[in-house]
């Protein structure tokens, strides 16, 4: 087999168009916009509408990106969602996403690793396309993570939003690539730690959705432990030391988060794409959802050495280093 690379050719995101600020929140529960703002960095969030589904905002990430990636449905041979907030307990929302976009082959699955789903997504996809079992994958982190939210719990209500993010991922001999690509993929999980971050329910356990519970001062001690490990152990992989990363795109949980891996680890605090303000946490759409926001408004260039990072409900982590 050929020595291939999974390139990142497109793109794309969507934010469904309800802003729920900080400020009309405390209308609802007893919190402020100062409140919310100095414990995590969030002032507004975007929320679904009522008739908006996962596979809906899903789809239109995606567009965007096969739109940038100058790519047609029917070139599509792999379409993973990552996602904890599936339209239907079955069929996977990916395949609904495949039917509507006009994929014709290849398999569609969805991926729950929560807020680390998008990385353990593209980790599959790249595997699946070094393998020679893909060519080219649409990898999607989608969510309508205000559904599973108790509006009365101002400790998780005030962190979460909706949206999507979505990547084309080609596979290119790496002549072609030029470097380009899927340098390095580093993910893992400690079910030990799964009553940190959960929700109360569940199809076989209770029936019912349930509701996001989680015990904050746990998970931030988490979160900057491990994502510190994951970042340095993606670029250890790929021999390239992390001084060298142009970029930093985190997952979008905290900007106390943010904050405390970068000091954990020496970096510019300029390089670290933070957009926390606007989004709040969108789950496995977070780190997506900040890529493009990035290469949209100039930061990120082709050529530019990208690495990202999530920590979520498993506990689940992960990183992945690549040049754009």
């Amino acid at each position: 087999m050929m020595d291939q690379r999974s390139v990142i050719t497109g793109v794309g995101s969507y934010l469904p168009e309800r802003v729920l600020t900080n400020t009309e929140l405390s209308r609802q529960i007893d919190t402020s916009d100062e409140w919310i703002a100095e414990r995590t960095g969030i002032r507004e969030r975007r929320i679904a509408a009522a008739d908006e589904n996962t596979s809906d905002l899903a789809i239109n990430a995606a567009s965007r990106a096969l739109g940038a990636a100058q790519c047609a449905p029917v070139d599509i041979d792999l379409v993973i969602v990552a996602t904890t907030t599936p339209d239907l307990t079955f069929p996977a929302t990916a395949a609904r996403v495949q039917a509507a976009l006009g994929v014709t082959q290849g398999a569609a699955f969805d991926l729950q690793a929560v807020c680390s789903g998008f990385l353990f997504a593209l980790a599959t996809a790249d595997n699946f396309l070094a393998r020679g079992q893909a060519k080219r994958a649409l990898v999607i982190g989608a969510e309508t993570f205000s559904r599973l939210l108790d509006w009365n719990d101002r400790g998780t209500c005030v962190l979460f939003g909706d949206g999507a993010g979505a990547i084309v991922l080609e596979a290119q001999e790496a002549s072609v690539a030029n470097g380009r690509g899927v340098l390095s993929s580093f993910i893992r999980t400690d079910g030990k730690l799964h009553d940190l971050l959960y929700t109360d329910g569940g199809p076989s356990q209770t029936q019912t959705t349930g509701k996001v519970r989680m015990v904050g001062n746990a998970v931030f001690r988490h979160a900057v432990e491990h994502i510190s490990g994951a970042m340095l152990e993606a670029c250890a992989r790929a021999d390239i030391e992390i001084a060298a990363v142009d970029w930093f795109v985190p997952h979008q949980a905290n900007q106390r988060i943010l904050d405390g891996v970068a000091r954990k680890l020496g970096l510019d605090p300029d390089k670290v794409v933070s957009t926390v303000a606007k989004h709040g946490n969108t789950s496995a759409a977070s780190v997506p959802l900040a890529l493009d926001t990035a290469i949209a408004d100039g930061r990120i260039k082709s050529g530019d050495l990208v690495l990202m990072e999530a920590l979520g409900g498993g506990l689940t982590w992960g990183a992945a280093l690549v040049r754009m």
